[in-house]
């Protein structure tokens, strides 16, 4: 299985703190935040990772070779990063994870490692991490299930009365689903240039087309997206405290 990791955004929302760092780089207790998103896969056995770099990618690059030298890493650079969205970044790392498992995170997400292992334990091999136990707003990605727990809807547009949750931005695809999205966003991003939208828009696509995806509820475990500066401190006072 592969751990891809999209960590392009030059996350402007958060400065003055991303100035002169990339938003992963930015530590939270005694870690970065992208140090304890690899630990949290390698504890769940996960060691080959694609990383898709673009806002200061020397930086992530070097804390690679510092903290991880025996890891086997793929780095991808998202050339056009500040004028793409995380749908390009994905779309570049086709080559790199076509015909293989996939775990799909961004590189923003305080999380506690037992999330993963909740994806990796579920017996549906297309899921997502789901949130219940959060007010959705505007902002937030929505999800919206049927009885089953499969996914028929997800967008920061879901009706916010239909929605389930908030998918917090961590995905299992086994692949045959691998191969579905990415024949999906080569049409999206080749023949309609969509490059500037979240890559949750094809999840839909792959979803209407028949494939099934489902969401595993991670309520219990600690999670926070970190877009603001605010969430950034939030997130030291109220999350890190509760990481397993």
């Amino acid at each position: 299985m592969n751990g891809v990791i999209l960590a392009a955004g030059i996350a402007s929302r958060l400065r003055p703190l991303t100035d002169n760092t990339p938003k992963c780089l930015l530590k939270l207790g005694e870690k970065t935040i992208l140090q304890r998103t690899v630990d949290n896969l390698l504890s769940n056995g996960i060691t080959s990772l694609v990383v898709v770099t673009g806002y200061l990618r020397e930086q992530i690059e070097s804390f690679f070779g510092e903290h991880y030298p025996e890891l086997r890493v793929t780095f991808i650079h998202n050339e056009v990063y500040d004028s793409t969205n995380n749908i390009y970044s994905l779309w570049l790392a086709r080559d790199a994870v076509r015909g293989d498992d996939m775990l799909l995170l961004d590189s923003d997400i305080l999380f506690d490692p037992r999330i993963v292992t909740s994806l990796l334990d579920s017996p549906h091999p297309d899921c997502l991490a789901l949130n219940r136990d959060i007010e959705v707003g505007e902002e937030e990605i929505k999800v919206r299930l049927d009885n089953e727990q499969r996914v028929h809807e997800i967008s920061k547009v879901v009706a916010i009365p239909d929605a389930a949750g908030e998918s917090i931005g961590i995905e299992r695809f086994s692949p045959a689903f691998v191969d579905h999205l990415f024949t999906v966003l080569e049409r999206m991003i080749e023949q309609e240039k969509r490059v500037d939208i979240f890559y949750e828009a094809a999840f839909e696509e792959v979803i209407r087309e028949g494939r099934a995806l489902y969401a595993v509820d991670i309520s219990q475990y600690p999670c926070m997206e970190l877009d603001t500066v605010e969430d950034f401190h939030a997130a030291g006072r109220h999350i890190l405290p509760g990481l397993a």
